[in-house]
């Protein structure tokens, strides 16, 4: 039976276990699915010289503990119709974090959020269609959530995702 690796368990950040040490094993099978992650149970215990059954509950414990947050494809925004992106700093009411984390979810083309340090409190990446498009969801979206008490919009003129893997000194 496969495992279903395309949805990682949704709980509350805050209730997440504490983290547990990884083996030299656990490191190569995040390599090897960072790399590849469509790569079969079969191949991953191949390449890490461990039985299937091994691989298998290994990759499902680093799922349940929350190590491997889910599993996606790499998108090319403007190729798949959303030209235009920006970085939107936001200043926030304080203490409003929860609320406004749900909020910046719920729109259309959120790619990122995090809450930070430093000149503002939260980083939110967007991809939309077009600047028509990004200049409503700032305006008419943004500006309309009511702890929201400044933005700061950044166009993305070209970038260039790394897809950097975890090194073993790293872990």
């Amino acid at each position: 039976m496969a495992p279903s690796w395309d949805q990682a368990p949704q709980g509350d950040e805050d209730q997440v276990p504490a983290p547990r040490p990884l083996d030299a094993i656990d490191r190569d099978i995040l390599r090897i699915l960072q790399t590849d992650g469509r790569a079969s149970v079969r191949s991953v215990a191949e390449r890490v010289h461990v039985s299937r059954a091994n691989a298998y509950a290994r990759i499902n414990r680093l799922i349940d503990d929350g190590v491997i947050r889910g599993f996606g494809a790499r998108v090319n925004h403007e190729r798949a119709g959303q030209g235009a992106s920006a970085y939107i700093t936001l200043k926030i009411v304080q203490n409003s974090w929860r609320t406004v984390r749900e909020k910046l979810q719920a729109l259309p083309g959120a790619a990122h959020i995090a809450l930070v340090s430093g000149d503002f409190d939260v980083l939110l990446l967007v991809h939309t269609p077009d600047n028509r498009t990004l200049r409503e969801l700032v305006l008419t979206r943004l500006q309309a959530i009511p702890e929201v008490l400044s933005t700061r919009t950044l166009l993305v003129f070209e970038e260039t995702d790394l897809h950097r893997r975890i090194a073993a000194e790293e872990m």
